[in-house]
């Protein structure tokens, strides 16, 4: 069954996540991880107004994207966000 990581991220200069997203996409490739949003334009439909961005990542299975975000290449990637955004990451099995 896939999985899915969402994640909501805030950043006040989003310029300073370069290095970060040089090599965050490498990993999510390792272990088997797709692009499903990437920080496209949102419209908030219910609910208080979405100002973050948004990414969706889609694993093979669960175990997948807990492998991915406990790695230790992206334990590594995750200190360079630190200080320059605050992020939610969610993930959640989808539907076979």
């Amino acid at each position: 069954m896939p999985a899915y990581i969402v994640i909501r991220l805030e950043a006040d200069e989003p310029a300073l996540l370069k290095d970060y997203q040089a090599v965050a996409p490498q990993i999510i490739e390792k272990y088997h991880g797709n692009f499903i949003v990437r920080g496209g334009s949102t419209v908030t439909l219910e609910g208080p107004a979405e100002t973050r961005r948004i990414v969706i990542i889609e694993f093979p299975k669960m175990s997948d994207a807990e492998a991915f975000y406990n790695s230790p290449e992206y334990l590594e990637a995750r200190k360079l966000r630190e200080g320059i955004a605050i992020a939610e990451f969610v993930a959640v099995e989808g539907v076979e």
